[in-house]
């Protein structure tokens, strides 16, 4: 078992992609905003590497006024195929600008589209409100590269506290805490 836990959990992402997991890199995100009334909701992960868990949202959905409000949360991955859970947990900050272009770049561009055309969170006065407003941006941007949106972009978890929990017989599960500490990690192993 290695005293790295971002290497462990990219050994037991690729285990669940290569295991046909349906959807490896979708998470809980959960938040709380000034109130303390946390939220949740499913987003997918598009980056691990030292410095975080990255994923991508609208600046001015739920999510994101909480986090600027309160800039921690929590992760969780589950797969239940595997019977092994992760959860994560830190602050959160925005990614850079030149980052988000990049990852954006990389989107269907039906995709891009639809960030451009949805206000995330903002009420509609109908869905066809939305639909219309996507149709006119792609007649705006036909034969044309889609922008970075203004209001879009990405966070990055940076984690203070990652468990791996795996699924063991008689409710004896595995369970194995990482927390940050002067120069590394601390790991201990907890009642299950």
């Amino acid at each position: 078992m290695t005293d790295d836990p971002i290497e462990r959990f990219r050994e037991w992402f690729r285990e669940a992609q290569q295991a046909g997991v349906e959807v490896p890199e979708a998470m809980t995100l959960a938040t709380a905003g000034a109130d303390g009334a946390p939220s949740a909701r499913m987003v997918l992960l598009k980056d691990t590497g030292e410095d975080g868990f990255v994923f991508y949202s609208g600046y001015v959905s739920r999510k994101a006024g909480e986090l600027d409000q309160n800039p921690r949360a929590a992760l969780v991955f589950y797969w239940r195929p595997l019977g092994k859970q992760v959860r994560v947990e830190g602050t959160v900050d925005r990614v850079s600008e030149a980052e988000s272009a990049e990852y954006f770049a990389t989107r269907p561009r039906g995709s891009q589209l639809a960030a451009w055309a949805s206000q995330q969170s903002s009420p509609l006065a109908s869905r066809q409100e939305l639909e219309r407003r996507y149709a006119e941006l792609e007649r705006e941007y036909e034969g044309r590269e889609v922008p970075l949106p203004p209001h879009w972009g990405g966070f990055r978890l940076r984690p203070d506290a990652i468990e791996f929990w795996q699924h063991r017989e008689n409710r004896l599960h595995d369970r194995a805490r990482y927390t940050r500490a002067r120069g590394g990690w601390r790991r201990e192993v907890l009642a299950p």
